[in-house]
Formats: structure tokens, C-alpha cells, sequence
């Protein structure tokens, strides 16, 4: 997992935009969705253990398809009358699920540090074990050649420790070291990585940057992106295949957990239009294991949001283009930072500072941004942290959205972290549904609670009990790689919301059902990215489907991340098998 989120990271751009650039800038969609109108005889019967996601009908013997689209769904007999002679059947092995939704998620800006060591504190819990992991990659690394390291979070550890230069030269003598914090906003290096580099003790700060000091030596932290992309030059650098097959790996792991539909939440944010046509481009070559949805990042190639919203547009990018496994569907603005990272927006300082993050824009310039979007017909997405970010968003969206036809748009806050009943009420009343990271609550709530914010505070964190209650439409999101793609997981926090670190439970009032967790990552998912043929298994929806061990609707949550998932289905042709 890591914190920084949903933002256009500078140092994936010099890391990645030579590969990425390279892609084609022409769309052209492969179109692979249902390739024959609906017949009265299906091609497909699927025969077993059905579970709807439809509580008012949950479970079925058999289910019909034609053309991709179910046609018939209830007990074996009644579909024995939609079977013709060229009827394939299969009787998948578990119980057939509809396809789970990661409604915001992110593809590019996580080919940064995809194959990079995975040191995250769910992974080593003890801080003495991120040493030992480095001392072993090494171990295995010929001499001279990177040691890489991803998803440190030292927020998570008593004391808070850093990674120090001297710590990683005895743990790797032999190697340059680079290890990025979880925010995004940290690396630690070794003596070599900064040789290999070419920054030494007397090296300046780059505006912006800070390369960090101990009586005047460099100490191994390395602070901003200024400063990080320095440490970045040496490194090798993908190519356009392994960029194209990082891509792969990452929907497929997505498949894994049992997804069909995804939403790639700030599309264009490295290298602009190329990555959506680069999606277009793999699934023109084989189709992809997992639809995607796209959400074009407002202010691409540096642009202002007007002027990024024409150059979309003038690439023939606008709202819903594109086919049945790529589509741009929505307009990505950015509002604050990570709390992690305590750079989110907030009313109140941090615990220990003096004040509370900061607004990424000012309130002119953000209408601005709401403005281009509604223009061009897009769904809003805004991402907002604090409680500050969400109410300096939603104040522009209560002076902003009146001035616009009432489209069925659905416009998204993102995170909303932390809120108040208020904002929650008001975000009902002008259309915003919001999606929750939820797993800010198992990984961070600890950390948010007794170092970052306080108990208060922490208390507000993640609501989607209180969301429902205000009568909105909530779905719940990985926000990936800050956490790994797990809907099932991220389910299970919403029902119970214990605390990775002590196992207690925060904020009790804040727990849902598991129908109304099974929900935000099916139904109401589904409703947010704009497919609502997706969700349930029922007559008329796409016959998108998962193959489990176990049917969540009728297990105990606890279970939930445990489920397997050993097929999917895209239209009723397998897209993951085991």
C-alpha cells in the first residue's frame, strides 16, 4: 500500500513518459462487446450455483446469454426453453458471482515502481524487518546493480523512523539503494544511489526539493519531487513492451480478485492522450481482462483545464467515446494531497504542526476546473481528503452546478475522508455521490487516531454508515497501489472497520451491513462509472461474472478476503482462468 494518491506525479512522467510517449496518440476501439444482437436462443448457458446480487431474487440454477447479454436467468427448466442446438454449456466449479468493481484505481501511475520490492509495513510489520529485506535483495542483486524499494510507510511504525543512509549501506555495501515513502513524496537512498546520482554533501537543494542533512552530510532522505527526480536519472528505464505488459499484469490482478470493471482515475496525468490510446491499442490486440473506464485528467500536459478539455476533445476524447472495454467517462480534478502524507486540506492543524495541509487551487482557478469539465459534458470526479478539501469543493459545486442542465452526470467526490453530517447532507442535495477508500480505516486508522489527526477526528473517518443515511449512493475503491485491488477486503472493513494494528473498532456507528458493503462494490459501483448493465446478474445486463469459493452474500464477512476466484467471465466469454 502506499498514500500518495490520485495525483500527476512528476517523477513518473521522467521515468516513464519516453516509453509512454511512444504509444500511439490515434484511438481506435477493437469494439469486442457483444458481436450479435440478442436472439431468442442463447449460446451460452451457464449451469450451478448463481448468486444474483439481486436480494429480491439472490440465487438461480441457471443462467442464459446471447450476444453477451443475459436473456434469461431462474431455475434450470425455465431456461431449458432458451437452449438451441449450437447452446454451448458450461457448469463453472463455485459459485458464479457478478463481476466486482474497482470504481477508481490507477494504471499508469503505478507503472512507476511496479516491479520495485514490496516494503510495506503489511508486509514487514516490524521496522527492523525492512532492513533485513534490503540486506536480502541485495543479497541476490549482482554488485552495482539497483536494489529498489516501494510502499515504506513509516507513519505506520512507533516512533516513526526513516530509512538512513548509513543503515542501508551496511545493509546493502554493494548496491545503490532506493526506497520510496509511501506518501510519494520521500525517497531514501544509500552512498551509492547518490553516487550513481552525482549528488554529494555539497550538492545545493533544487528549488522546491530537499536533499536531507545531518551536520552537514547528506543523511539518505531525499524530499520532494524536484529532489527525487535527480535520484531517478540513473535508474534503467522501461521499455514500451514492458510498459505494455505492466499494464497487463496489473488488470489481471485485478481479474484475480474477482473484477470485471475498473475505473482508471486520472488518465493522461503522465503522458496525455497516449495512455488512453495505448488501452485502446492492447485491447485491439487481445482483449483486455478487465473493462476500463477512464477519467481524463484535467489539467494533462501541463495545460490549463480549459485548454485541456480541447485538447482531449480535438483528439476525439469526449464524453462516453470509445467502446465496450475502454471508455472515457469522466473529468479528473485534483483538490488537495494525502493525510498520510499530511499534505490533505484540512480545518484543523495536524497533531504537532501548525497548520492543516493546504487547497491545491484557489477558488477561482477550481471553478474554473469544475467549469471546463461541465462544458464539455463530463462527470465530475473531484478528489478530497480533508474535511477543508470537501468543503472547498463542495462550495464550488454549490455555485457551479446550477448553471447546468440537470444531466443524469452523477458527479463523484473522491475519499471524502473525513467529513461532517452537514457536508454529507448538502453533497446529497446537489447530486454528488461519494466513494470511500476504505481501507484507510484497516491500514491507517490507528496512525490517524493516536499520531496525525487525533481521536476526534479519527472518528470521521471513511463514513459510508452516515453516507447511506444521507440518503447518497456510496461505493468503495482501492485507490490502487495505494492499497492492493481487494474489493472483498475493503468490504469487510466497511462492515466490521477493525484496525489493522490493535484489532479495535472505529467508530462503531460508522459500520454497515454486509448487503450495503456488497453494494458499493457492485451495484452502486457500477451506477458511479456509468454501467449500469453491470452489478447484478439479471435480464438485460452484461453477462460480466466472477467463479468463488464461497458466495459473500451469504457467508460471514470475516471470511470475505479469504474467497478465491478461479475464473471471469466478459460478456460470457472467459476473460481470467486460474
Amino acid at each position: 500500500m502506499a498514500s500518495a494518491c490520485c495525483s500527476s506525479s512528476p517523477l513518473a512522467k521522467v521515468h516513464l513518459d519516453h516509453a509512454l510517449g511512444s504509444a500511439p496518440t490515434t484511438v481506435d476501439p477493437a469494439h469486442h462487446g457483444r458481436s450479435r444482437p440478442e436472439g431468442e436462443r442463447a449460446d451460452l448457458l451457464v449451469v450451478g450455483r448463481i448468486v444474483t446480487g439481486d436480494q429480491a431474487c439472490p440465487t438461480a440454477e441457471a443462467m442464459a446469454v446471447s450476444g453477451g447479454a443475459i436473456i434469461g436467468i431462474g431455475s434450470k427448466a425455465e431456461m431449458d426453453a432458451l437452449v438451441g442446438p449450437s447452446t454451448k454449456t458450461i457448469s463453472p466449479d463455485g459459485f458464479v458471482l457478478p463481476g466486482l468493481i474497482d470504481p477508481h484505481m490507477h494504471i499508469f501511475t503505478s507503472l512507476l515502481n511496479l516491479t520495485w520490492t514490496d516494503l510495506s509495513h503489511a508486509r514487514f510489520p516490524k521496522f527492523d524487518d525492512i532492513l533485513d529485506a534490503i540486506n536480502a535483495t541485495a543479497t541476490k542483486t549482482a554488485p552495482g546493480e539497483w536494489v529498489l524499494g516501494k510502499q515504506f510507510d513509516p507513519s505506520l511504525y512507533p516512533g516513526e523512523p526513516i530509512l538512513t543512509r548509513d543503515a542501508m549501506d551496511k545493509a546493502a555495501p554493494n548496491n545503490p539503494v532506493l526506497v520510496m515513502n509511501a506518501s510519494g513524496h520521500f525517497f531514501y537512498a544509500n552512498s551509492a544511489a547518490f553516487a550513481a546520482a552525482g549528488v554529494t554533501d555539497d550538492t545545493p537543494d533544487p528549488p522546491g526539493g530537499i536533499f536531507g542533512r545531518s551536520d552537514g552530510k547528506l543523511n539518505g532522505t531525499i524530499g520532494e519531487p524536484p529532489a527525487m527526480m535527480v535520484m531517478l536519472g540513473p535508474l534503467p528505464k522501461p521499455t514500451p513492451q514492458e510498459i505494455a505488459a505492466g499494464v497487463n499484469e496489473i488488470l489481471m490482478a485485478a481479474a484475480r480478485r474477482g473484477v470485471t470493471s475498473v475505473r482508471e482515475a486520472a488518465t493522461g496525468s503522465i503522458a496525455g492522450i497516449s495512455e488512453y490510446a495505448l488501452l485502446h491499442q492492447l485491447n485491439g490486440a487481445s482483449r483486455l481482462p478487465v473493462r476500463v473506464s477512464t477519467a481524463q485528467f484535467s489539467l494533462v500536459g501541463g495545460r490549463t483545464p480549459v485548454e485541456a478539455a480541447a485538447a482531449w476533445a480535438a483528439a476525439g476524447v469526449t464524453p462516453f467515446s470509445g467502446d465496450e472495454m475502454v471508455r472515457a467517462d469522466a473529468w479528473k480534478v485534483i483538490t488537495d494531497g494525502s493525510n498520510q502524507g499530511r499534505s490533505g486540506y484540512f480545518m484543523q492543524p495536524y497533531l504537532g504542526e501548525d497548520t492543516g495541509g493546504k487547497a491545491d487551487w484557489t477558488p477561482e482557478g477550481l471553478r474554473e476546473a469544475f467549469r471546463a469539465g461541465l462544458d464539455a459534458g463530463w462527470q465530475l470526479m473531484v478528489h478530497t481528503n480533508g474535511d477543508a478539501a470537501v468543503e472547498f469543493a463542495l462550495e464550488a459545486a454549490e455555485e457551479v452546478f446550477p448553471g447546468y442542465a440537470a444531466a443524469d452526470l452523477r458527479h463523484r467526490f473522491e475519499h471524502v475522508s473525513f467529513t461532517t453530517d452537514d457536508q454529507l447532507t448538502r453533497m446529497a442535495a446537489v447530486g454528488i455521490s461519494p466513494s470511500f477508500l476504505m481501507n484507510h480505516v484497516y491500514f491507517w486508522g490507528a496512525a490517524f487516531r493516536d499520531t496525525i489527526l487525533g481521536p476526534e477526528r479519527a472518528e470521521r473517518l471513511d463514513r459510508l454508515a452516515s453516507a447511506y443515511a444521507a440518503g447518497l449512493r456510496p461505493s468503495i475503491h482501492s485507490d490502487y497501489n495505494v492499497t492492493d485491488i481487494d474489493p472483498l477486503h475493503s468490504a469487510r472493513t466497511a462492515v466490521q472497520r477493525k484496525l489493522q494494528v490493535d484489532g479495535t473498532v472505529l467508530n462503531p456507528n460508522e459500520c454497515v451491513t454486509p448487503e450495503q458493503a456488497l453494494a458499493a462494490i457492485t451495484t452502486h459501483a457500477a451506477w458511479q462509472i456509468h454501467a449500469d448493465d453491470r452489478g447484478t446478474l439479471a435480464v438485460g445486463n452484461r453477462a460480466d461474472f466472477a467463479v468463488a469459493s464461497d458466495n459473500p452474500w451469504s457467508s460471514d464477512p470475516e471470511g470475505w478476503p479469504a474467497i478465491s476466484f478461479h475464473e471471469t467471465y466478459i460478456d460470457g466469454s472467459p476473460a481470467f482462468q486460474a
